[in-house]
């Protein structure tokens, strides 16, 4: 079935191939992808979308001596098949199997690890340049798509790269626009005459004979952008520094390849505008790439089937539905996303407030900052964003939002934990790098119920609040259709016992609970890791001889830590046992496989409180009564 494709376990043996059979290997790569993606689930559409290019590039590229850095990753899967890992697709995105991203330790093809936007024209570039530092003969090819394009650190690479003078190659990625068949073809002719060697010498030759002549060499400056911008949106990258080529079809080989041989042999800074399609040579990926941007596992015959209603609400459901009860109240509220409506659960909103929704693309200093604006005249913003994206915009939120102490709320979905995307994507230091911040307060509600609440909580204060909470759903605990609010900075105890208190900070207070009833331990929901209930804290301390505090985030800085802080300011000596997530980068893999590594699940909170206070345990002639308080 694979039949070519199955020779090729590196991109030496693409190279070997005469030109005509590489649409043949397109097809195959194209089919295998297809079939592997629906076992594993995964990206599919943004993968369908780049194979001819990712062909072409391995095959005019002296991959890897020449980088390709591919901005995102979502788009990398038939680069991990072309370059020897096609047998290993099967565990993709599993624990110990392949990243869904790039990363450097996993390939030498993998030039830079990626998962967040707007990076890779900033790595290629200081490749280019560290070439051209050591005398290398070498070629960088950032690969970028159109949405990565509306983040600012993208241009400030151009900027940069454009005066630098290497020999750099970026490649537009632009599937937001299509191409008809006569425009293809003429696109295709000035592409590759705009790359030749022929425009290149000829319009140098002429910049140095009208130079003698400026206003003669100023107008045929404005008749060639003219011209080209006819045709090409050419103006703007060319006034970076770029020689702008294009836009091609990047479905099409016989252009793709000769146009990028062609630059291959340029100098300077190089503009490729490929176009493509999302979900291309798959129907139903065509239709909806949306639907089909990272599908679980399907059946490729029939599509993506309508799943059951789930029996319980994710947190981004309860969020979603949150925002537009809370809209429909307050005709001050605004919803802001930075190019994550779906992922943030934002598409009701959108529908039903439309002049009251931003999308302001893959910009998150961008959304912050937005947000403060709105923020002074009188808005009340809530910026919808994943805590993983929130550190590109940790500047302003400092600067712009809390140093002015702008009632701003950030939701943060996708604290701890968030399984196959791994590490880039964990939130596993909001609460480390938020609680540091003066004015911010930083909410961490247990389950559904008390992430409508606390979100509510947030809502009503005069100054920035972050609501953190996990990917998927919760413990299943019903919410109410009120807006009712939780008390500001307060928790409470949720099971009273004797000995030793665990302090749970998030989700992770159910399986506190599970360990504790085991135990006869207490059980203390604290809800904020700042402001700390310091009343309930203290307490806590004067009536147990031991605390345990846990939550599902970075131990070096997080709430445990602002717990030892407390009591060593109110001059409390307590044997104190912060649980979390430890100082190491967590892999992909099934979350709850992830927690129980990192001891987080009922049984390791058991063993590690048993190991750190068997004494005192074993001091308890019998295990007390225990009474549930809430």
């Amino acid at each position: 079935m694979y039949q070519l494709l199955e020779t090729i376990n590196s991109p030496a043996d693409l190279r070997l191939l005469p030109r005509h059979q590489l649409k043949r290997v397109a097809d195959e790569l194209r089919s295998f992808l297809l079939e592997s993606v629906a076992r594993t689930g995964g990206h599919l559409s943004s993968n369908l979308g780049t194979v001819e290019l990712t062909v072409a590039l391995h095959y005019v590229f002296n991959t890897p001596d020449d980088r390709l850095v591919w901005d995102v990753g979502h788009q990398t899967y038939p680069h991990k098949i072309l370059t020897g890992r096609r047998d290993r697709m099967g565990s993709l995105r599993q624990l110990g199997g392949l990243s869904g991203f790039p990363r450097r330790d996993e390939s030498p093809f993998d030039t830079f690890g990626t998962a967040h936007s707007s990076t890779s024209i900033s790595a290629a570039l200081g490749m280019a340049m560290a070439f051209r530092q050591k005398g290398l003969n070498r070629h960088a090819v950032a690969v970028i798509g159109d949405g990565a394009m509306s983040a600012g650190m993208a241009f400030e690479a151009l900027n940069n790269a454009g005066v630098s003078d290497c020999n750099l190659l970026v490649i537009l990625n632009d599937n937001d626009m299509s191409i008809s068949p006569p425009v293809g073809a003429l696109n295709r002719y000035l592409a590759q005459l705009m790359s030749g060697q022929f425009y290149a010498a000829a319009k140098n030759v002429g910049k140095q004979v009208l130079k003698a002549a400026p206003p003669l060499f100023e107008l045929a400056k404005r008749l060639e952008s003219h011209a080209k911008g006819m045709v090409v949106p050419a103006t703007l990258f060319e006034n970076f520094g770029f020689n702008y080529i294009g836009p091609i079809d990047g479905h099409d080989l016989e252009s793709l390849i000769p146009t990028l041989e062609n630059i291959k042999n340029l100098k300077g800074p190089q503009f490729l505008h490929v176009v493509t399609k999302k979900g291309q040579g798959y129907k139903m990926a065509e239709a909806d790439p949306i639907a089909y941007h990272g599908p679980g596992k399907f059946d490729p015959a029939l599509g993506l089937q309508k799943a059951a209603v789930p029996a319980k609400q994710t947190f981004t459901q309860v969020f979603g539905r949150w925002l537009c009860d809370m809209a429909a109240q307050d005709s001050r509220l605004v919803g802001i996303t930075p190019a994550m409506r779906e992922g943030s659960g934002m598409v009701e909103f959108h529908q039903r407030f439309p002049e009251r929704y931003h999308d302001v693309g893959i910009a998150e200093q961008h959304a912050v900052t937005f947000a403060a604006g709105m923020a002074c005249e009188g808005l009340k913003p809530v910026v919808a964003i994943y805590s993983t994206f929130l550190q590109r915009g940790y500047d302003q939120l400092i600067h712009d939002v809390a140093l002015q102490n702008l009632p701003v709320v950030f939701a943060l979905d996708r604290a701890g934990l968030v399984g196959a995307d791994g590490a880039t994507h964990a939130g596993a230091y909001d609460i480390a790098y938020l609680r540091c911040i003066p004015n911010m307060s930083v909410a961490c509600p247990a389950d559904e119920s008390e992430c409508r609440q606390l979100l509510s909580s947030a809502y009503a204060q005069n100054h920035p609040v972050a609501v953190r909470y996990p990917r998927g759903a919760g413990a299943g605990v019903a919410t109410e259709t009120h807006l009712d609010a939780l008390p500001f900075g307060k928790g409470e105890v949720r099971l009273q016992g004797t000995g030793v208190a665990i302090l749970a900070f998030g989700s992770l207070l159910y399986p506190a609970l599970q360990a504790a009833q085991k135990l006869g331990l207490t059980v203390i929901n604290m809800r904020w890791a700042k402001p700390l209930d310091t009343e309930l804290l203290l307490q806590a301390a004067a009536t147990h001889d031991a605390l345990v505090t846990i939550e599902e985030g970075a131990l070096m800085g997080g709430a445990g830590n602002a717990v030892g802080e407390a009591l060593q300011t109110a001059g409390v000596l307590k044997p104190l046992l912060q649980l979390g997530l430890s100082d190491v980068f967590t892999e992909h893999g099934d979350p709850a496989v992830l927690l129980a590594q990192q001891g987080l699940d009922a049984a390791g909170i058991e063993a590690s409180i048993r190991a750190r206070f068997a004494a005192l345990l074993a001091d308890r002639s019998a295990k007390p009564a225990l009474k549930s308080v809430a």
